[in-house]
């Protein structure tokens, strides 16, 4: 089982610098009292595992996207197939002029204990649909692939209370001495050696002190106001996922996306420029509240502007939390998230061709093992690694057996793929639909390597596999990794024939 510990880059935001050293006494007080304000991109799993082949070269990546933009995002790559004797990186757009002229490339550091395993760094400046482009050099030549990221600012970071504590303790201390010494100015300034102030010179001494300390009031109160507007200023930057209101009338699902103006042109998203992603504008998954013990992944048809539909299957009813993932014609993926209450008796649709449906028992009644039996008697097998932590990415292996215990045959691609994997925190905080080649969307993909390596386990007529003369394996593998402890659980989807599997797996994370 691949597996390697990952080991993230702490980056804060740019450091502001004050136009005076009263600033940076509002700056130190402020730090006191700040807290973070949290948004969550593509619910709460920002980084990318993904695993790309480029000619005889094959890569395991891993990218850790920073919190804040600009920011540092670190890049890990476990190379197999022909051995690689170096590897250079560069950030580039996936789209717009900028995609055209990339800066300088910077080489990745080889491990001297693991010659296949390569790290490095690269600044991410601006929010955005991005790729990290990787130029691999080896024995078997030259060769270029490309990893799409979506770049965008999470959260605020708060300052070290440690620190803060020192700072403010500093700059207390900074205010009343200003204050003392405007005091022995006033008092002591004109008075000759060894002379004692008289009463009147002492008054205007507490006058003075009085006086000054207002005034540095005043001037603490501007400096907040200034730096409000700067954090309101940078609040915008913060990623706001796109708004989706949803209507059910009797099976008739209307999911309304609305556009979000973030009041500049790279930060505004449409509604109304969706790429198909194996097939489909949306995979919507739909899971029920609070014992996940039933899921359907739909494919909603877009009507219009920002407005998709669908008639629903036979669902059991109860509050069902609803994750729609869509794609942006630069490449900016997005997980869509709201909740929709299906009542009693509700009439079902019929479903798609590639609509999959599950019932795992509640959460309530304990956690599924590593084999999970299907309705029709197949069991979905999970090569479960003996030890899993958070950080640390995976590559997680899944068997579909007939009922008599023997490999499936009869495997088909189930949309373009050998499979999918949605990755479930309980507690809705983190929601992953991933792929055998990774978690990036395949229509970031096709982007980001136009005329380059594609990536592994998508053939040149993009989304389809059918063609394939080599018999489709009844194994898939997901690279994944759990970006937080706690439980979690995993549907996994397989196609046999005609049938598409759903298996149900549970997992804590420490």
């Amino acid at each position: 089982m691949d597996r390697f510990e990952l080991r993230p880059l702490d980056a804060g935001r740019a450091t502001v610098k004050f136009p005076t050293s009263l600033r940076l006494v509002v700056l130190i007080l402020l730090g006191l009292f700040a807290a973070p304000q949290i948004a969550r991109a593509h619910v709460g799993s920002k980084d990318v595992f993904q695993q790309v082949e480029a000619g005889p070269y094959k890569l395991f990546v891993t990218i850790r996207m920073p919190t804040v933009i600009p920011g540092v995002a670190t890049v890990e790559v476990r190379s197999s197939g022909a051995p690689v004797n170096g590897i250079h990186i560069t950030p580039l757009p996936i789209t717009g002029e900028a995609s055209k002229h990339p800066p300088t490339s910077d080489p990745m550091q080889r491990s001297v204990a693991d010659p296949a395993f390569y790290t490095g760094s690269i600044w991410m400046m601006a929010s955005g649909s991005w790729q990290v482009r990787f130029e691999i050099a080896g024995d078997a030549g030259n060769q270029t692939a490309a990893v799409p990221v979506p770049a965008v600012a999470l959260s605020t970071l708060k300052m070290q209370r440690s620190l803060a504590i020192l700072l403010g303790i500093l700059g207390i201390f900074l205010v009343v001495s200003m204050a003392g010494i405007v005091a022995a100015a006033v008092r002591d300034a004109r008075l000759e050696p060894d002379a004692i102030p008289s009463p009147s010179r002492k008054r205007r001494a507490i006058l003075a002190t009085v006086g000054s300390l207002a005034f540095m009031t005043l001037l603490i109160w501007g400096g907040a106001t200034w730096w409000n507007v700067e954090a309101a200023s940078y609040s915008l930057d913060v990623y706001h996922p796109l708004t989706v209101n949803p209507v059910l009338n009797g099976s008739q699902l209307d999911l309304n996306v609305l556009a979000y103006d973030g009041g500049k042109e790279r930060d505004s998203r449409s509604n109304k420029d969706f790429l198909p992603d194996h097939g489909h504008l949306m995979h919507l998954y739909a899971i029920r509240q609070p014992e996940m013990d039933a899921v359907f992944h739909l494919h909603p048809e877009l009507a219009g502007n920002g407005d998709f539909r669908m008639s629903l299957p036979a669902m059991p009813s109860g509050e069902y939390k609803l994750y729609g993932d869509i794609v942006h014609a630069n490449g900016f993926p997005e997980t869509l998230v709201s909740t929709i209450t299906i009542p009693a008796d509700m009439p079902g649709g019929t479903p798609g061709p590639d609509d999959a449906t599950a019932h795992p028992q509640p959460l309530s009644k304990g956690q599924l093992g590593d084999s999970y039996k299907l309705p029709d008697g197949f069991v979905m097998v999970w090569d479960r690694p003996s030890t899993i932590t958070a950080d640390t990415a995976y590559t997680f292996r899944f068997h579909l057996l007939n009922p008599n215990g023997q490999p499936a045959t009869d495997m088909q691609p189930y949309m373009g793929m050998a499979g999918h994997a949605a990755f479930v925190k309980t507690d809705g905080t983190v929601f992953a639909h991933t792929h055998p080649d990774g978690s990036a969307p395949m229509a970031a993909l096709a982007l980001a390597n136009e005329g380059g390596a594609m990536p592994a386990g998508m053939d040149m007529g993009g989304m389809d596999m059918s063609g394939h003369d080599k018999p489709l394996s009844n194994t898939v593998e997901f690279p994944y990794g759990f970006p937080s402890s706690g439980r979690y659980r995993i549907f996994v989807q397989m196609k046999h024939g005609t049938t598409i599997e759903t298996g149900a797996f549970d997992v804590t994370v420490p």
